[in-house]
């Protein structure tokens, strides 16, 4: 995991869009409050499936992202959810860009529970709910994760997510079933469907359709 020292030099990606010049009171600020949430973008990216392989890599896109919106981020309202947000996209871009560059048939369902971090590991019922939200399709499990897990209201996650208020309620109703029938199956020891995690794969994962 990225420490603040390390925040402090990283260099920017390939792929990136170059941030636009700031006031360096902004520039500290914006880096300064980056440090304060760097546990919960941690904790949402793997919420969200990502790998600790990538993880620091996308840290990095998601500090960088948050600096390049930061003249648009309105600092009187909570920041998880803006960063949650912002993670989300990221992580969707990473994935689309994945299914571009590597064969559907290379690509290996991940072992979720080969790849969890120290905490996580000490927690039976932690490692069965991150497997099972990992078979939960992407955008269902962000609008599920921002409601369910960070208590952020349905209205506030339409919004974060640019989706419309009635495509997020049905998102969490669809998730809400997703999860509680994989957790049941792996409770019951039964074999579970691939189609939660293929379904992430799709190109266009943050079209408005539930």
């Amino acid at each position: 995991m990225l420490t603040p020292a390390e925040i402090e030099v990283l260099p920017a990606s390939p792929a990136a869009v170059p941030s636009p010049i700031m006031d360096p009171v902004e520039d500290a600020a914006c880096l300064r409050l980056f440090r304060d949430e760097l546990d919960y973008v941690h904790q949402s990216l793997r919420r969200l499936g990502a790998s600790l392989l990538d993880i620091e890599d996308l840290m990095q896109e998601v500090f960088l992202a948050l600096r390049g919106s930061w003249h648009r981020c309105d600092r009187s309202r909570p920041l998880r959810p803006y960063l949650f947000g912002i993670a989300f996209r990221v992580l969707a871009a990473h994935r689309r860009k994945r299914m571009r560059e590597v064969p559907f048939g290379a690509i290996d369902v991940p072992d979720v529970h080969a790849d969890l971090d120290g905490r996580l590991m000490n927690s039976q019922a932690r490692r069965m709910v991150l497997a099972a939200l990992d078979r939960v399709p992407l955008p269902r499990r962000a609008v599920l994760i921002m409601h369910e897990l960070d208590d952020v209201p349905v209205a506030t996650v339409a919004s974060t997510l640019r989706i419309p208020l009635f495509t997020a309620y049905s998102r969490l109703r669809k998730a809400r079933r997703e999860l509680a029938t994989v957790l049941r199956r792996m409770l019951k020891g039964e074999p579970l469907e691939e189609s939660g995690l293929l379904s992430d794969g799709q190109p266009d994962l943050l079209a408005h359709p539930a």
